[in-house]
């Protein structure tokens, strides 16, 4: 039986022993978890084989199924993503916003761990080896709660950064796993306000739901993503249709992967047929509406057309299936607003003036310009791997690296000074 405290408890002994060690013991930390990933590769991989087959038992979809799958490929991913925190700054024990008082006294800001990090995610066994590696890097101790899809795989990958710790010398309790598939416990994680600081949701929107009513422990929501993409009328169509084909099809299963797109009336009688008839051998389904459907339907290109319903534009698809609307700008900014997470938006325009327009006036987490949605991810931005993209608006926004994962604290240095 799982004991959360117990767990608790040594989480928070784990921490205080994270946030004194040098950038060197964590980093060799992180090295030997990438070495014993590849070395226990084939044993990860057995118990993966294990998850993958009940999930087919249990008609997971193919986008799950792709988001739960680990291969020797990408194992060895992993692995190099970990050797790749290693070369990543330390943010712990910079110092910014210094000054010298009119007093004298001297003050500045000092980023430092958060302490325990809880973070609950579903079906991306690799989320295990992203949030682990940079907590350590950051000084913070973690515990995990995987779906119960991942739950043979999430337990295999912490018995092996387990292995890591004890072999350097660093407490294996830095990083544990909730492994009872028990959704009790998921509720008591949220309330275990005396050791865990701050709890990471990566999951669909239910999740996210119950994280915010449910938790004593201040919450970070991110990683659902209904993502758009604005063919503007004086967009480079040839470019377009190339972005377009990538944040859908490149990996459709993941949070900034393309939902909808929408096309300028200008030049949607001409766009979306060529768009049809590129996405159609790949296999997506389009679901059109008002006048794409009209363009589509006469001019196809042998596309799987299925009438947008009534919740198309509040879905996000993580498959095959791509929804469309022609509109203007000023009808794809407030689409834009009534139907987007706030993750990640784009637009495709040789003019400038939308083009700043477009990135005023939307309000996501990350918004492009003549750039693929795909974009939005933490190892693409130079950040080395992700904890999660937040699309709240308090603390941290888009891909939470390394110093998304600290906090500061004021360090004020006098000579003897007393308040008048």
């Amino acid at each position: 039986m799982t004991n959360l405290i117990a767990m608790g408890k040594a989480a928070s002994v784990a921490s205080r022993k994270l946030a004194t060690l040098t950038t060197d013991q964590k980093n060799a930390a992180l090295l030997a978890i990438a070495a014993e990933l590849e070395a226990q590769a084939e044993a990860v991989l057995a118990q993966n084989a294990l998850d993958i087959a009940d999930g087919r038992d249990h008609n997971l979809s193919d986008g799950l199924l792709d988001r739960l799958l680990l291969t020797a490929g990408r194992i060895a991913g992993l692995a190099a993503d970990a050797r790749r925190v290693a070369t990543l700054p330390d943010p712990v024990g910079s110092e910014f916003d210094a000054r010298l008082l009119p007093n004298g006294l001297r003050l500045s800001r000092r980023r430092i761990p958060f302490g325990v990090v809880g973070v609950i995610y579903e079906a991306r066994p690799n989320v295990t080896i992203d949030i682990a590696t940079l907590c350590l890097k950051t000084g913070n101790a973690s515990i995990l709660r995987g779906g119960k899809e991942t739950r043979r795989s999430n337990k295999a990958l912490v018995a092996v950064i387990q292995a890591a710790l004890e072999k350097v010398g660093l407490p294996p309790t830095a990083v544990q796993t909730i492994d009872d598939p028990d959704r009790k416990l998921v509720i008591d994680l949220l309330r275990l306000d005396e050791y865990v600081d701050v709890i990471i949701p990566r999951g669909g929107h239910t999740l996210h739901q119950v994280c915010k009513e449910n938790s004593t422990v201040p919450v970070i929501t991110g990683g659902i993503g209904i993502c758009h993409i604005f063919v503007d009328e004086s967009a480079d169509l040839d470019k377009a249709l190339a972005i377009v084909e990538n944040a859908k099809v490149q990996r459709p299963s993941v949070c900034n992967a393309l939902d909808t797109v929408l096309v300028h009336p200008a030049v949607a009688a001409e766009f979306l047929p060529q768009m049809a008839a590129r996405l159609a051998p790949l296999g997506v389904e389009l679901r059109p509406t008002g006048a794409a459907w009209d363009i589509l339907k006469r001019d196809g290109r042998g596309a799987n057309l299925v009438p947008a319903g009534p919740d198309d534009f509040d879905t996000e698809w993580m498959a095959l299936i791509l929804g469309v609307k022609v509109c203007e700008l000023d009808e794809a900014i407030d689409h834009i607003h009534a139907h987007s997470m706030a993750h990640s938006d784009s637009i495709l325009t040789n003019d400038w003036q939308n083009a700043m327009r477009f990135v005023n006036e939307v309000n996501s987490s990350a918004v492009f310009v003549n750039a693929s949605t795909r974009f939005n991810d933490g190892g693409q931005f130079g950040l080395g791997a992700e904890v999660a993209v937040s699309t709240q608006k308090l603390h941290a926004r888009g891909p939470m690296g390394l110093e998304e994962l600290t906090t500061y604290k004021w360090v004020c240095i006098g000579d003897g000074h007393i308040r008048p």
